[in-house]
């Protein structure tokens, strides 16, 4: 895998010495130390208070003293795969999520108040329902979004942001009526009298996004809607305060077409990019990538490009993943591959051959095999033991298929809150499989490098809250999903969240842990995520966050 070598864009600060009660440096050694020496936003030594003295008077410097007490020091974790322009646009629409909403009628209350509030003609737009969590167990219908409003859009995310659900004014204004066909890749839902029940997924959600919106056979989704400029980048400044918060301080965006590049490179020119973000293009713009001569990794420190982003097939939590034999709890159901596996294998071959890492989003059983065969195949056209390409979720893989991803180098990147919000729903879905769901224990007995992270805005980014849950495998409604043999330790938990996270992005040079000459980048915790109680992690409070030895984030 071809290395970025990030130019030096650090602040030249006043260099520091920070110490603490413990800092955990998260190296190949799992070595802690209680002081670290930082300069123009790298770190020049770790160990004691007089080690980094020491090694201060030997280079010539006077450094200031930071004293955290008690605090303990992680490295700023990595978030190897997220969407923040979409959450940062979701942090404006209405929470529906299992914390605000337990049913139906609580859901519509919110929506009606958010309507009472939103100027006459604007869309009413809510987020963070899973049908499953609701105490009717199924998804509200158009007619119940009707009490909210019947002279506007209102539009119902599902947790999984593969789809929702729209009211009739939505429906009616975009034509779309019970003879409607589906389109490819694509369902308006009926009942059982073939009326529409509001229920949409993945290219029916076009009526939304319009031409922006999925492309099966032309390479996956984008259910950002569109905003003014100035207002996407509003929310993008706010999805990073957001990450921040969570001690993230670096993010692998994995769907970013023009528009989130654009939004990038205007947020880094006014100076207000605060994470670093490594960006795979989605993969309809492949052919423009190489047309171009990207076909390695480039940038500077805070906003370079990694690779390509593909899609094999749909979501777990919405039902669209594939499973050609149907659903357990919807045997009509069997989602869909988003490509035809020649097709998908030929792009996979295209994207390595010119020496690119794909990132490929893949759940079922089905659709991760055409994922690992392509690159099988790939592989043996032009070996490279680094390739580091990466499956996105990887939610079933067969114990086959994990010895495999093992021999190729393959990485999955997981989401534990995916199990953490809805785990039951997904035993409930395709049966006692699911209670498999991530299965990192596996992933670690056939050394498989794994990695961690939020896909927000499908789960917020609180990286603690993930490690609790890799440890504890407990849902949110304290179901602990699958045997013990699937959880794995705190350890190795912070590991995904952060060094693991960075070599994923190809960039544990410089990021993922806390040693001589990379970023000082790293959060400050009120307590030890690795002493105490594994049921205790996620109350961990994120006092702060810094990046490049700066402080960028304090809690209240």
């Amino acid at each position: 895998m071809r290395k970025l070598t990030p130019f030096d864009t650090s602040a030249q600060t006043a260099p520091r010495i920070v110490t603490a009660r413990t800092i955990h440096t998260v190296d190949a050694e799992g070595s802690t130390a209680t002081a670290m020496l930082i300069d123009r936003g790298r770190i020049l030594a770790i160990g004691d208070l007089a080690a980094c003295e020491q090694a201060a008077k030997g280079v010539g410097l006077t450094p200031e003293h930071l004293d955290l007490g008690e605090a303990v020091v992680v490295p700023g974790f990595v978030d190897a795969h997220a969407h923040p322009l979409m959450f940062g646009q979701m942090m404006s629409w209405v929470d529906c999520g299992p914390e605000k909403a337990g049913s139906i009628p609580e859901i519509v209350a919110l929506l009606r108040e958010a309507a009472e509030r939103t100027p006459a003609g604007r869309p009413v737009r809510g987020y963070g329902y899973e049908q499953r969590n609701l105490a009717e167990r199924r998804h509200p219908t158009r007619f119940e979004l009707d009490e909210v409003a019947t002279d506007r859009e209102v539009y119902l995310m599902n947790a999984s942001g593969h789809g929702g659900v729209v009211n009739s004014y939505t429906l009616d204004a975009n034509g779309v009526t019970r003879d409607t066909p589906n389109p490819e890749g694509g369902e308006f839902f009926r009942d059982a009298d073939g009326e529409l029940t509001g229920e949409l997924s993945d290219a029916a959600c076009n009526i939304l996004t319009g031409l922006h919106g999925v492309k099966i056979g032309h390479h996956g989704p984008n259910f950002h809607l569109a905003d003014e400029p100035e207002e996407h980048l509003r929310q993008l400044d706010a999805a990073t305060q957001r990450f921040l918060a969570g001690g993230v301080t670096s993010i692998g965006d994995c769907q970013v077409t023009r528009r989130e590049f654009d939004m990038y490179l205007r947020l880094a020119e006014a100076g207000r990019l605060d994470v670093r973000v490594s960006m795979y293009l989605l993969s309809h713009l492949l052919d423009e990538a190489l047309e171009m001569g990207l076909v390695g990794q480039f940038g500077n420190a805070f906003l370079s490009f990694a690779g390509i982003k593909f899609y094999a097939d749909g979501t777990l939590g919405g039902w669209t993943a594939y499973f050609p034999d149907g659903y357990v709890g919807d045997p009509c159901r069997t989602g869909q591959l988003y490509h035809e596996p020649a097709a998908y294998a030929e792009l996979i071959r295209k994207a390595h051959a010119a020496g690119l890492q794909t990132a490929t989003h893949a759940q079922a059983p089905t659709a991760i095999e055409m994922v690992v065969s392509a690159i099988e195949a790939a592989l043996a056209e032009r070996p490279d033991a680094d390739a580091r390409h990466r499956i996105e979720h990887c939610g079933l893989p067969t114990p086959e298929q994990i010895g495999r991803m093992a021999a190729a180098g393959i990485r999955p990147v997981n989401q534990t809150q995916h199990y953490f919000n809805w785990g039951e729903g997904v035993e409930q879905a395709i049966g006692t499989p699911g209670e498999r769901f991530n299965p990192l224990g596996e992933f670690e007995r056939a050394g498989v490098g794994y990695t961690i992270s939020s896909d927000a805005p499908v789960a917020e980014p609180i990286p603690l809250e993930a490690i609790q849950t890799a440890v504890t495998r407990v849902t949110r409604r304290g179901h602990r999903l699958g045997p013990d043999d699937l959880r794995i330790s705190a350890t190795s938990a912070l590991r995904a969240h952060t060094i693991e996270g960075a070599i994923s992005l190809g960039r544990e040079d410089d990021l993922g842990s806390l040693e001589v000459g990379k970023h000082a980048d790293f959060a400050v915790l009120s307590a030890d995520p690795l002493a105490v109680a594994a049921e205790d992690i996620s109350s961990i409070v994120v006092r702060e966050t810094w990046v490049d030895g700066e402080l960028r984030h304090r809690a209240a």
